[in-house]
């Protein structure tokens, strides 16, 4: 159960220039998580929202996490250079880091299908399109209902996942998903976009010191 909550927990406002294409600014959105088990939803609100600060330039994106029960994570993405850096610093893990290519292997799309959907739906002024996906993995089935908006040039990890099949910045992901008897939803939702100007040293993937490289982060 407890590997089950680190994968999901690391697993992302201004109408005034609302359907004005952004290539720079920041994007916070928050992360809900529910659940129809009464002691599993007491660790989950625990938990509570996990808060997402992304950092966006051209074709370089640069996501933050914090939270007190599932520590810091990072992950800077460069279009141009093909590159993912991610760093993970919790009390499980200690303090690691990846730098791999952008491109998803084989091995993780395999069981991911994605279907563009029939609704659109407006958020923060921006109209986004539905896009229904579905992950088979080891046995359990997670269902995604994300709308996505061309208009915002970040680049997300769930899109980087999926490869082009899902297009655009997802601005609302609806995730639901059954194990061992529970049901579990996962909402994440853009808050607020502010355009504004973000320095080139925010998208540096040199390692901070004290982190040690590894092939794979756990849920990252």
């Amino acid at each position: 159960m407890k590997k089950i909550l680190f994968i999901l927990c690391v697993a992302i406002s201004s109408v005034g220039f609302s359907q004005e294409a952004i290539t720079e600014g920041v994007v916070l959105s928050k992360q809900t998580m529910s659940t129809d088990n009464a002691e599993l939803q007491g660790q989950l609100a625990m938990i509570g929202d996990i808060v997402t600060t992304t950092y966006f330039k051209g074709n370089k994106t640069r996501s933050e996490t914090n939270n007190f029960m599932t520590g810091s994570s990072v992950a800077i993405m460069d279009k141009d250079n093909n590159q993912m850096f991610m760093s993970l610093n919790n009390q499980a893990l200690g303090k690691k880091y990846v730098l791999n290519t952008m491109e998803p292997s084989a091995e993780d799309t395999k069981d991911v299908v994605v279907t563009k959907g029939d609704l659109t739906k407006t958020i923060l002024g921006y109209e986004c399109q539905q896009y229904l996906v579905e992950i088979n993995k080891e046995g359990v089935t997670v269902k995604m209902d994300v709308y996505t908006t061309d208009k915002v040039s970040a680049l997300s990890q769930q899109s980087t996942m999926m490869g082009a099949d899902l297009n655009g910045y997802p601005m609302y992901l609806a995730m639901s998903m059954s194990q061992m008897g529970m049901d579990l939803t996962i909402i994440q939702e853009v808050t607020e976009i502010k355009k504004e100007t973000v320095p080139d040293d925010k998208f540096d993937m040199t390692p901070p010191e004290g982190y040690e490289k590894t092939d794979k982060l756990q849920g990252m």
